[in-house]
């Protein structure tokens, strides 16, 4: 029986660990990544780290360049529509099928309670970060293991397009209070209604993103 490569097997755990300071906004896009630093922070070998990177290169976050390194992916217009298109089909078919009494909407209500007190704070890296934990918590009420661990990955690119943006405040600050309306609709027994309110919030979101996008390629 052959030996199972230790570097191979802790790859996807890395990836996770990873994954997550991209969604929690610690990684921004084009940044070079330190082996040294990254393997000292999460205290294991470069090998095992190098792995990582592999993974998460084939799934479009990061990108290798010979002889610089490897860097966080900054996402292209294309993959801005893509992300968003999957975002309706996922979130709002989630939410229209949702039971108001699901365990995922505690974390919706904690996530909407959590960002306006960053909110009141100015701090608004953790309001993306409460808004991310809120669109997740929406794909959790789906029931699918699956389908929240695809969605973990269009969350870290979909914070990396929020990245491409110098005003967090513009970004994160509107949607505060739409999740909140949102969650009021769902927590009500209105789960098709919320469903609509998200749709229109997506398109809008997904403008303002575009519209960053633009600003930094002309």
């Amino acid at each position: 029986m052959a030996e199972t490569d230790p570097a191979a097997a802790l790859a996807p755990r890395l990836a996770e660990d990873i994954r997550n300071k991209l969604i929690s906004g610690e990684l921004k896009p084009g940044q070079r990544l330190s082996e040294a630093a990254l393997s000292a922070d999460l205290d294991v070998s470069r090998n095992s780290l190098r792995e990582a990177f592999r993974l998460l290169t084939k799934e479009g976050l990061l990108r290798h360049e010979p002889n610089r390194g490897v860097f966080v992916a900054t996402p292209s217009m294309a993959s801005i529509i893509d992300i968003y298109r999957v975002r309706r089909i996922v979130e709002c078919r989630a939410l229209a099928d949702a039971y108001p009494n699901h365990p995922a909407v505690i974390r919706m209500r904690a996530a909407v309670d959590e960002a306006r007190l960053a909110r009141q704070a100015g701090d608004w890296g953790r309001v993306g970060s409460e808004n991310m934990k809120f669109h997740s918590a929406i794909v959790e009420l789906a029931d699918s293991v699956r389908l929240s661990a695809f969605y973990a990955q269009i969350a870290a690119e979909l914070r990396l397009s929020f990245g491409l943006l110098d005003d967090p405040e513009l970004l994160h600050a509107p949607y505060v209070e739409l999740n909140a309306a949102i969650l009021e609709k769902l927590e009500t027994g209105h789960p098709k209604e919320a469903a609509t309110a998200l749709e229109a919030y997506l398109a809008q979101s997904e403008r303002t993103v575009l519209a960053a996008f633009s600003r930094i390629t002309t």
